[in-house]
C-alpha cells in the first residue's frame, strides 16, 4: 500500500513532526488492519527533515523551501521570483504522485499548499485510478476572522469537497471545537472525522538523558520565534539541586543561541535539540513550553506539570490552544509579555515534586488514524476530481462558507 504524506513546512518543524508521527503510526498498525504492507514518501519543505528518522520503506522529497514574511510565502533560499518556484514546486508535486500513484495521500493543515502548488498534482493523480485523499486539521486553525480568508484563498469548501474524501481534526472537540469556534466552514461538517490528539504512541527515542540529575525543561519548538521565551528561561532563578535543560530547536539562530549559552549559569544546559525530546519530557520534574501542536501533545502524553506560555505574534493559534487546554485543567498558560524571571522561577518551585492527572484526554489520535485510513481504504475511491474550470470560478471571487 502506498501512502503520501505532504506539508509545505514554511516556519517551524511542526507540519513535518506531526506527519513523521503519522507515518509511523500507519506503518506500524495499517498492515494489521488491511494485511497488506506499507511504503510511503513524506514530501516536506524543510531541509530539516531528513535528520529525523523515517519509518522502514519511506522515503523523503525535499521541495524547495518557502518563508514567511509581512508580505507572505517568499523563496527561503532561491534566488527566483515566488510565481516561478510555486510553479516549480508544483511540477515537481505531480511528477511525485503521478509516479507513485498512491493510495492514500494525507495532506497536512494547507489543503493545496503554498498558492494552490498542490490542486493540480492531486487532479492528475485522482484521474489515474483509485485513490483517497484526506486533509489533516490540527485541533486549532487560527481566529475565525483570520481561518475565513484562508478558505477563501484556496477555492473554499467547494474546492475541498471536490479535491477530498475526508477531513481528520487531530484534536477533541469537547476541549476545542474549530468548527463551533468558526475557523472551519460549516458546509464541510460532513466531511470530518475527530480523531483524538496525536499524543500518545509517538515514536520512542534513545531513552537516555543528557541531563546528570533532577532537571526542569524549557523547550520552544523549532525555534526561529522561541528567544523571548528562552531569555526568561535562561535568567531565572532555580530551586537547590535542580539542573535547567533549555532547548532552544534547531532553527534559532546561531547568535540568538550563543547568547543564551553565554547568559546560562551552572546547572543551566542550552542545546538546539536532543535526541529523544518524549524522554527528556516525561523525567522532567516540570516543563514550560511554548503553545505548538506537536509538543503540547508530547506533553500531554505526560503526568509533568506544564506551563504553555504562547506564540505572541502572527497567529492566533498557540493562544487558542493553551487556553482551551488551560480549561480543561490540562496545563497552565501565561502570557509572554508578562512574564519575568521572578515569575518562571516562582511557578517552577510551586509545581516541583507535583504531576497532573491527564488520564481524561483523548489523546490516541495515533491509533485512531490508522482505523480510519482502513475504513476509508475499503470504499470506492473516486477516480476524477471534477472539470479543473470549475476550481478556477471557486477560487476566483468570495465564496460562501
Amino acid at each position: 500500500m502506498r501512502i503520501v504524506l505532504y506539508s509545505h513546512d514554511s516556519v517551524g518543524l511542526g507540519h513535518v513532526r506531526r506527519n513523521l508521527a503519522l507515518a509511523h503510526a500507519l506503518n506500524n498498525q495499517l498492515p494489521g488492519l488491511t494485511g497488506r504492507p506499507v511504503t510511503g514518501i513524506l514530501i516536506t519543505g524543510t531541509a530539516h527533515a531528513p535528520s529525523f528518522q523515517a519509518p522502514d520503506g519511506w522515503d523523503w522529497v525535499l521541495l524547495p523551501g518557502v518563508g514567511k514574511s509581512p508580505e507572505g510565502y517568499l523563496p527561503r533560499n532561491l534566488s527566483m521570483p515566488m510565481q516561478e518556484l510555486v510553479a516549480m514546486r508544483a511540477r515537481l508535486l505531480k511528477a511525485v504522485l503521478a509516479g507513485f500513484r498512491p493510495h492514500l495521500v494525507i495532506v497536512d493543515r494547507h489543503a493545496t499548499g503554498v498558492h494552490r502548488e498542490l490542486e493540480s498534482a492531486l487532479r492528475r493523480v485522482r484521474s489515474l485510478g483509485p485513490v483517497r485523499v484526506v486533509l489533516g486539521l490540527r485541533e486549532v486553525l487560527d481566529s475565525p476572522d483570520a481561518a475565513f480568508p484562508e478558505w477563501v484563498r484556496l477555492g473554499g469548501p467547494r474546492l475541498v469537497k471536490e479535491l477530498f474524501d475526508e477531513i481528520w481534526i487531530y484534536g477533541d472537540p469537547a476541549v476545542h471545537d474549530p468548527v463551533a469556534a468558526g475557523e472551519i466552514p460549516f458546509s464541510l461538517r460532513k466531511l470530518i472525522r475527530y480523531t483524538g490528539y496525536l499524543a500518545a504512541g509517538r515514536p520512542p527515542g534513545s531513552g537516555t538523558s543528557c541531563m546528570p540529575g533532577p532537571y526542569c525543561m524549557t523547550t520552544v519548538g523549532g525555534g526561529s520565534d522561541g528567544h523571548a521565551l528562552a531569555s526568561v528561561a535562561v535568567a531565572a532563578p532555580l530551586p537547590q539541586g535542580l539542573g535547567h535543560l533549555i532547548v532552544a530547536g534547531p532553527e534559532m539562530p546561531l547568535d540568538q543561541l550563543n547568547d543564551l549559552r553565554r547568559q546560562a549559569r551552572p546547572g543551566v544546559k542550552v542545546v538546539p535539540t536532543v535526541e529523544d525530546l518524549i524522554y527528556h519530557l516525561r523525567h522532567a520534574a516540570a516543563v514550560v513550553s511554548m503553545g505548538g501542536y506537536n509538543t503540547v501533545c508530547e506533553i500531554l502524553s505526560t503526568n509533568v506539570p506544564a506551563l504553555i506560555v504562547p506564540r505572541a505574534q502572527a497567529r492566533a493559534e498557540q493562544r487558542i490552544r493553551a487556553a482551551s487546554l488551560a480549561n480543561a485543567g490540562y496545563l497552565e498558560q501565561h502570557e509572554i509579555g508578562t512574564l519575568t524571571p521572578d515569575i518562571f522561577a516562582g511557578w517552577l518551585a510551586a509545581r516541583i515534586g507535583t504531576t497532573v492527572d491527564r488520564r481524561r484526554a483523548v489523546l490516541d489520535g495515533l491509533i485512531r488514524v490508522p482505523q480510519l485510513a482502513a475504513q476509508l481504504l475499503q470504499q470506492p475511491a473516486r477516480t476524477n476530481a471534477g472539470d479543473p474550470a470549475l476550481s478556477l470560478k471557486a477560487g476566483a471571487g468570495r465564496v460562501a462558507v
